[in-house]
């Protein structure tokens, strides 16, 4: 019994270790004491019978094996009730050791692919993120196993294994970042006088929208201009910096500052877009006014049918009834020699937008 109740004893720990969501010892608890309190009773029942062999000391001796009986059943019953849990925690507790070791020796490895590559490839900021990185992982998988922290352990060389792979990525990755930045000037040249020239639209459109439409209609766009020039020029200046870099050795410098004049000429294009986009926007809305309210219409027709046809109207039909009121508003704003068509589209979308709401509640509350 004693032999069985610490193998028990260990998977029980091991579990508490490594998967605290899972701990037993509540239930474990109870077997323990029944295991005690029978081995204690065992002896003392032995000390007696040895020098009193009575009635009433042989009873004792019999009561204390029934007892050890007892106990020996339950722990066997326990052990079998949770067999799977013990086994699987000692031998993950037991393979906790190697587990570190074997982490501590793929970190190795990853620093020996650092000290065989080419010295220019040392200095390059990705390998040396990923040097201190790993070393703070192998420092910290060395305090949790002298702290006999198994479960943060092994976290802990999962954490070396990744810093590991990242490193040896790192290396790896290295030859190739003077060409992949050589490849990006080029590539970021080109579509920076593209974005230069694309820019040369915006003003020409600009003008169109305050010439044919509501000055409001463009409100919200007129510091697309100067926004859109500081972000070429700010991308211009990336592009410089990045081409020295590359002339210096560090590539992935040069990359850094080739993502940014990236993003750069994006805002640059989106602001530059969103002039000649509202141009079209708003001629196809000059040419068929009733096209979007005809389709808003329709959607509100259904929501309707919609509330009819689950028995919702009074809940939801004066909600929907007003909706017509508000297209009707956006359609009589449309006055004067140049109508404010942007409000009108706005105003429209925003009453699509609620009425989508509405048919999303109305078919919730039916399910």
């Amino acid at each position: 019994m004693d032999k069985r109740q610490s193998i028990a004893s260990g998977g029980v720990d091991a579990i508490r270790a490594l998967t605290p969501d899972r701990d037993i010892t509540t239930a474990w608890s109870s077997v323990e004491k029944k295991c005690f309190d029978a081995g204690a009773a065992y002896l003392a029942a032995m000390e007696r019978f040895d020098g009193d062999r009575t009635p009433a000391a042989q009873r004792a001796f019999d009561d204390a094996t029934r007892a050890l009986g007892d106990a020996s059943r339950a722990l066997d019953s326990f052990y079998e009730a949770h067999r799977t849990e013990l086994e699987q925690a000692r031998a993950m507790l037991a393979a906790t050791p190697r587990l570190a070791q074997d982490a501590k020796a793929l970190a190795e490895k990853a620093q020996l692919a650092v000290a065989s590559a080419p010295e220019e490839f040392t200095g390059y900021p990705s390998i040396r993120t990923a040097w201190r990185t790993l070393d703070s992982a192998v420092a910290a998988l060395d305090a949790r196993m002298g702290a006999r922290d198994a479960l943060g352990a092994r976290s802990a060389a999962a954490e070396v294994r990744g810093a590991a792979e990242t490193l040896e990525s790192a290396v790896a990755a290295a030859p190739a970042k003077d060409k992949e930045a050589r490849s990006a000037l080029a590539s970021v040249k080109t579509r920076t006088e593209a974005v230069r020239t694309r820019s040369g639209r915006l003003a020409p459109a600009f003008s169109t929208l305050l010439r044919e439409f509501n000055a409001a209609s463009s409100a919200d766009l007129s510091g697309n201009e100067k926004s859109s020039d500081r972000h070429i020029d700010q991308a211009t200046e990336d592009l410089s910096a990045a081409r020295a870099a590359a002339g210096s050795g560090n590539p992935e410098q040069a990359l850094e500052y080739i993502a940014q004049a990236r993003a750069h000429l994006a805002d640059a294009e989106a602001l530059v877009d969103a002039v000649t986009d509202r141009v079209e926007l708003l001629r196809a809305v000059k040419s068929n006014p009733r096209e979007k309210e005809q389709a808003v219409r329709f959607t509100l027709r259904d929501a309707q049918q919609l509330a009819v046809n689950r028995g919702l109207v009074a809940e939801w039909g004066s909600v929907l009834d007003a909706q017509l009121a508000r297209i009707e508003r956006a359609r009589n704003a449309l006055t004067g020699t140049h109508p404010d068509y942007w409000s009108y589209l706005q105003d429209l979308d925003s009453i699509s937008h609620f009425i989508a709401g509405v048919i999303d509640r109305m078919r919730g509350s039916a399910r």
